[in-house]
């Protein structure tokens, strides 16, 4: 089934695979991505006036809100750019400005479009690469017409008495056909050849502009444009047939995309299909006990960031972007401001809000064990590399969750990010020791009594630890 006809249920079971708990907000994405493809499928004059419902996700950092919304956009085959409020600031002051954000979010649709046309051409472009890498093996001999005599214009004298090829192109030709053979099996992939290639970074072009000057899109185009005018260089390399081919299949298959097709449909997809995650909204919101000064730039940031919201057109280098029916999920843990201390207008418009909740034990637990890609499975699959294997018991697994719970609680609670800490005092001099000491073919396990030695100090001290982790 195409993920973009993922039911509701369907879309959160498919979360789950990766994140552990936070049911509320896996279903509140899911109805927004559900959405998404019913708007699709109403009337067009309907479709015009349904605009995604934005939400507001709360809660303190490592529980899940980033790894929801990234998770989200890979099931819908969507552009997907996360930003920080923080890194924003108001128009006119040094900083980036917020139509920046749709700029990235164009060329991640640009570069999505381009991966998967590439995909198509693929099987056509690596019959060129094969053809061009037998010119380079066996370059071909073209016989002039005039060089022909009287025998062979008549059909005589083709071949000896003994069947063998009386002419040079004839015998090129069998000889091309040959190598072209074993060039599709890999049976020459080691050896080396001589190839043209285009010179990275191209033509050193550059556009001077100031503050009074024109904007940062219209730069870039003029500078895309001036590199396109400018002749492409090319180089000599000498690489293997396997090299080769990896090379030439990527400029072969530029070659059969049409760029216009490309940007026409990129720009449609960042429009309907596109998501753009603002974490660490709760840093530019007011915070309520002072007056003036960084409120207020914080503020002058969120009425940037207001039409973009709402929807407004932005101007990339690909094309005017269309900004009102992108899904724009923020994010904030609002330990020390509240949703409410955001300006009226831009609460409006992330009407759906959704708290995630705090991890406990349990939830490391499962975090270490369920998930796909779980720290357990991701070093059990770093020391395979080594021929090493790696195992846990359950009661160590239990025992390292208390120990990410007592850390967090103790010292400043960072969530599910604190396993990478723990893991990580706890597999570190297995790491090191492997393969000079641990030789291969080895199978350590991990056990309650190791975890309890290893991890024993990780929060004793609990002043220098502050500054530890």
């Amino acid at each position: 089934m195409d993920n973009n006809y993922l039911t509701t249920r369907q879309i959160v079971a498919e979360l789950d695979q990766y994140i552990i708990g936070q049911a509320n907000a896996k279903k509140t994405v899911a109805i927004a991505l559900r959405n998404r493809w019913r708007r699709m499928n109403v009337p067009l004059e309907m479709q015009k006036e349904i605009s995604p419902n934005n939400i507001l996700m709360i809660g303190s950092t490592g529980v899940g809100k980033t790894e929801i919304a990234r998770r989200l956009a890979i099931l819908a085959d969507a552009p997907f750019i996360k930003v920080e409020a923080s890194k924003f600031t108001e128009v006119g002051y040094v900083g980036r400005d917020v139509e920046s954000m749709v700029r990235d979010l164009a060329e991640q649709a640009i570069n999505l479009v381009k991966t998967q046309r590439k995909e198509a051409v693929k099987e056509k472009a690596q019959e060129a690469v094969d053809e061009i890498i037998l010119n380079y093996v066996v370059p071909p001999i073209k016989q002039p017409e005039t060089h022909k005599n009287a025998f062979e214009i008549q059909g005589f004298g083709e071949k000896g008495n003994n069947g063998t090829p009386s002419s040079d192109q004839e015998l090129n030709e069998r000889t091309r056909e040959r190598f072209r053979e074993k060039i599709k099996n890999g049976e020459l992939n080691d050896r080396k050849i001589e190839i043209d290639v285009q010179a990275s970074g191209g033509p050193n072009v550059g556009v001077i502009g100031g503050p009074m000057g024109i904007d940062e899109n219209a730069l870039q185009g003029i500078q895309d444009m001036l590199s396109n005018i400018a002749p492409k260089k090319t180089k000599k390399r000498k690489v293997s047939i396997e090299e080769a081919r990896k090379i030439l299949l990527e400029e072969e298959a530029a070659k059969l995309i049409d760029m216009e097709e490309v940007k026409e449909e990129a720009i449609k997809r960042a429009e309907n299909a596109g998501i753009i995650f603002i974490d660490e909204i709760d840093k530019i919101a007011r915070s309520g006990s002072a007056s003036g000064g960084a409120d207020v730039s914080r503020e002058g940031v969120q009425r940037d960031l207001l039409p973009i919201v709402e929807g407004s057109l932005v101007n990339t280098k690909y094309g005017i972007v269309n900004t009102q029916h992108i899904l724009f999920i923020a994010a904030g843990a609002f330990h020390v401001s509240k949703p409410s201390d955001l300006i009226p207008e831009l609460q409006g418009r992330f009407p759906i809000r959704v708290e995630l909740e705090k991890l406990v034990k349990n939830d490391f637990y499962r975090i270490l064990k369920e998930p796909k890609n779980a720290l357990t499975k991701q070093y059990q699959a770093l020391l395979k590399a080594e021929e090493v294997d790696l195992s846990f018991n359950d009661d160590a697994l239990d025992a390292i969750a208390e120990t990410t719970l007592e850390v967090n609680s103790e010292i400043e609670n960072i969530g599910a990010r604190r396993l990478h800490t723990v893991m990580s005092h706890l597999l570190n001099e297995i790491l090191f020791d492997v393969p000079d000491l641990i030789p291969r073919n080895s199978h350590i396990v991990i056990t309650k009594e190791l975890v309890s030695e290893r991890l024993s100090g990780l929060v004793k001290n609990k002043d220098m630890t502050r500054y530890i982790l």
